[in-house]
This record gives C-alpha cells, sequence and structure tokens, in this order.
C-alpha cells in the first residue's frame, strides 16, 4: 500500500505542477508579449487552470494518501519523507480554500494586473482602485479562511516567509529603520561625494541588454535552459529548472538598471536553475522561502555585481559596449556612482542604504490596509506622508508613488517583507562565503564566480524545500538568522566609501 500510495500523490503532484507551469507560462505572456485585448479571456484561461490545479490537490482521496503516507513517514527515504511533509504542509492550507474563491481571486489578479498596467501609464490611481478593493478583500477572506493570531497579515505572510510573524518583523523593521536611517543621514553630511555628472548622456538602450546577458553568462545563469526578456516591471518566471524567464527594462538616461535588474532576476534564477534534478515536478524543487530567494538575488546585484572587483574586471566590456558614451569613465568613477545613496522614489532602483526602508513602508500599509486602519482609497496620501518622512521625499504623482510597484495588482499581500529578509539573509551568508572562499575576491577580480556559485548551490539551491529559512541559514552559517551581518555590511562598506 505504502508503495502504491507513493505513486499515485507523485503523480498527482507532477500534474499539478504541470498545471502550474503552465499558469507561469501564461502569466508571464501577460506580462511581456500578450496583445492587450487578450487580457479577458487570459483571466478566465488562468482561473480554468487554477481551479484544476485546486481541485487535483485538494481532492478528498489525495488527502487520504498523504495522510496515510505521513503516518508511516519513518518508513520512507529521506527525500519521500521530506516530500509527504511539505505537500501535506500545503495541502492543510490549500484544502481552506473553495474552488470557487481560487476561481474568483485568479480573475480579479489578472484583471487587476491589466488596470494597474494602464493606471501606471496614464497615472490614474483611480481607474486601479475598484480593482485594488476587490483584491484587498480577497486578500482578508483568504485570511479568515486559513485562519490566523494576532493580525490577518500573519495568515498571509506565511504564504511568502513560512514561520515569520508580523510581531518578528516589528522588532526587525524597527532596529533596520532606526540605523539605517542614522546611516544615511551621516552619509548626506559627509563632505565625500561621488561625482555622477557624467551620468547625464544618452545610454545606447540595445547595448545595456547586451551587456547584461554578457554578465549573465559569466555568473552562470543557463541560456540553454532560460531566457530574458523585457517587461514593464522586471520579474523572473520558472516553469521548471529547465525553463527559466527572466525579464529586465532599460533606460537611456541610466546606464545600470537594465543591468542590476538583470543581475537581480539573474540571482533569482540561477536558484531556479539550481534545484535538484530528482526534485523535479515536485513542491521540493521550489524556495525555502520567498526571503531566502531575494538572497540569492541580493548576493549577486548588491554583493558582488556592485563591489570593486566586480568592477576591476567588467569596467573594461562596459566601455567597449557602451561605446563613446562611456569614454573617459575609470573604474573608481564607476564604483562610487554605482553604489551612490540617494532618496530615491523609485524602489527598484534604491541604494543598499534606503532600500529596506521602501519595504518598510509596503509593509505598513498593506498591513494597515489588511487590519482596516486605512481604506484603499486612502493609500496615495498615507504613501506620500510616510515617504516624506522616512526618505525625505516629495512624491510629485502616483506612478512614481503608490503605483510602482507589481504586488498589489497581483494580490500579493504579505510579500514585501521577503525583500528586506533577503538582504539580511544573504549577507549573514556571505560573511560565511568569505570565511569559506578566502580567495573570493580576487577570483571575482578575474571573472570567475565558480566558487561562489558551487557554495550557493550546495548551501541553498539543492535544498529546495526541504528546509525552512532559519534552517538554512543556521546550517550554512552556524548562527540564526539576524541584522547584526547586514548593518555591519552596509557601515563597513559605505563608511569606506563617504569617508564616516
Amino acid at each position: 500500500m505504502i508503495e502504491t500510495d507513493l505513486k499515485e500523490v507523485r503523480k498527482t503532484l507532477g500534474e499539478i505542477s504541470d498545471l502550474n507551469s503552465s499558469l507561469a507560462l501564461l502569466s508571464w505572456d501577460q506580462q511581456t508579449y500578450m496583445p492587450p485585448k487578450g487580457a479577458v479571456i487570459r483571466g478566465r484561461q488562468q482561473a480554468t487552470l487554477s481551479a484544476l490545479a485546486h481541485q487535483k490537490f485538494v481532492s478528498e482521496e489525495f488527502g487520504e494518501q498523504m495522510q496515510r503516507l505521513h503516518d508511516r513517514k519513518n518508513e520512507l527515504s529521506t527525500d519521500d519523507r521530506s516530500l509527504v511533509e511539505v505537500s501535506l504542509y500545503d495541502y492543510d492550507r490549500a484544502v481552506c480554500l473553495p474552488e470557487e474563491f481560487v476561481e474568483e481571486l485568479t480573475i480579479a489578479q489578472s484583471a487587476g494586473f491589466e488596470a494597474w498596467v494602464a493606471a501606471r501609464k496614464e497615472n490614474d490611481f483611480t481607474s486601479f482602485l475598484p480593482h485594488l478593493e476587490k483584491l484587498i478583500d480577497l486578500a482578508r477572506r483568504k485570511a479568515d479562511y486559513h485562519g490566523y493570531e494576532g493580525t490577518p497579515y500573519n495568515a498571509l505572510l506565511e504564504d511568502f516567509e513560512p514561520g515569520m510573524t508580523a510581531e518578528q518583523l516589528d522588532r526587525i523593521f524597527g532596529e533596520l529603520a532606526l540605523r539605517q536611517s542614522k546611516l544615511v543621514e551621516r552619509i548626506a553630511a559627509s563632505p565625500v561625494q561621488p561625482d555622477t555628472s557624467w551620468l547625464q548622456r544618452e545610454w545606447p538602450k540595445q547595448p545595456q541588454f547586451d551587456f547584461a546577458r554578457l554578465v549573465l553568462q559569466d555568473i552562470g545563469f543557463d541560456y540553454e535552459r532560460g531566457r530574458q526578456d523585457l517587461a514593464p516591471h522586471p520579474f523572473t518566471t520558472s516553469l521548471s529548472a529547465q525553463d527559466v524567464r527572466l525579464t529586465t527594462r532599460i533606460s537611456s538616461e541610466e546606464p545600470f538598471s537594465c543591468l542590476t535588474g538583470s543581475i537581480h532576476e539573474g540571482g533569482h534564477g540561477l536558484y531556479e536553475q539550481g534545484f535538484a534534478e530528482h526534485d523535479v515536478r515536485t513542491p521540493l524543487a521550489n524556495c525555502s522561502s520567498l526571503g531566502i530567494h531575494e538572497s540569492q538575488s541580493r548576493t549577486w546585484e548588491n554583493i558582488i555585481g556592485r563591489s570593486l572587483p566586480f568592477w576591476q574586471h567588467y569596467t573594461p566590456q562596459f566601455k567597449q559596449y557602451m561605446g563613446e558614451a562611456a569614454s573617459g569613465i575609470s573604474v573608481e568613477q564607476i564604483f562610487r556612482a554605482i553604489n551612490r545613496v540617494s532618496p530615491s522614489l523609485i524602489r527598484v532602483e534604491a541604494d543598499e542604504c534606503t532600500y529596506n526602508l521602501h519595504i518598510i513602508l509596503r509593509y505598513e500599509i498593506e498591513r494597515a490596509l489588511l487590519e482596516g486602519r486605512i481604506s484603499a482609497r486612502e493609500i496615495p496620501e498615507a504613501w506620500n506622508a510616510r515617504m516624506k518622512e522616512l526618505l525625505g521625499i516629495d512624491v510629485p504623482d502616483d506612478a512614481s508613488g503608490s503605483l510602482q510597484d507589481i504586488h498589489w495588482s497581483m494580490g500579493m499581500f504579505g510579500y514585501f517583507p521577503t525583500y528586506a529578509l533577503g538582504n539580511l539573509y544573504a549577507a549573514q551568508m556571505f560573511e560565511q562565503v568569505e570565511k569559506e572562499l578566502p580567495g573570493l575576491w580576487s577570483e571575482i577580480e578575474a571573472g570567475q564566480f565558480t566558487g561562489l556559485l558551487n557554495w550557493l548551490r550546495k548551501n541553498v539551491h539543492l535544498h529546495g524545500r526541504r528546509k525552512l529559512a532559519h534552517q538554512i541559514i543556521e546550517d550554512s552559517t552556524g548562527s540564526p538568522p539576524a541584522s547584526g551581518p547586514y548593518l555591519q555590511y552596509l557601515e563597513s562598506k559605505y563608511g569606506s566609501l563617504y569617508a564616516l
């Protein structure tokens, strides 16, 4: 019986994986190439596939098969035991959601995305408001279906960062906001500031994309198992470890936006390409948490991609690709410019020292929305006021304010904190990497990234969902997750750059 149950469970999980991969492909197409008038039918297509996947997953027979396997888990191999435990956890959460709710949510997410794209383009928050109100209502209902302690935010946070709570986030974000705000103040007061006047040039677009592709290939992204395209908001979609889709965007006014965005998504892509082959079409071929996922993108984008050794290697190539626009630029100029600290409106273009402040703002607002302390209509006002308090910036319009992010348009409430957690996890793991790979920075300067990628494969990627985030951090570093290494990283790096 145990072998029969295991065979049937794997078969069902594979079919569900296929449906979810098809959903991911439809979503990727919607955000890249789909004609605008395809939105309505696309929403129905996605809803149909979501309902089918949900039906399969929450069927009584499937649940009974997994429970029987769980009752005899000591007779299973380590991998099969992990598969059953992870699948049963997902089953218990999914079975709480009625099929009609899943269908309603999927349709609302598809319509919300299309409405957001148009609203952002036209700087028209009012046109997006009805969709946002619907998605907030659905998020509250989802929290109620799951059940929660304390705040409904905890029920949604669990989808993205299992084991984390809003109460823990309050403590973490309180420390980060205080120390990072003080660091930004010290940097602003420093007489040592980077010369960025040379950035005010017209930067050719296609060479930016081509240079980014070169870097992604060098760090290990396999273009035989992936591709890169353009989208309004950079993202990564994985259909499997053999088909990972990256997107980026390009600005003729900012020479590093395409590169840093590409390296960031490339970090996500390397994680997705690094799952074990024998985990394919099972829940184990997935991230431990989105905080861990974000730690991979932050490691590559910031710790590596904004480092001096990286630019000592890539400045000649950058100048070659950019041509006349990059004439007369030195390694030091690029290094200081790409690490410039300046409070800005746009989260995805924020520097390391101010980035978490953007996340804290979004966390505060979406938690207040779910708890009913503010309404969706009040978001722009709350957003603008908090931007002024945290970053000292006046928001000129909603397109560069509360409409800039894609997440709420897709009903992803509880997601934003994982970005800040990813920064913390990245710094803590990289501190250990430097201990274990003493020649790492010399390798980076030589354009060699295999040592770092192999460490991440071994300690993070290959585990998939076998471990929770805190277990990955503890097992790889010897210490539980903490904010200290990240704050020390920031203060050391930027203390040197700005002579603090």
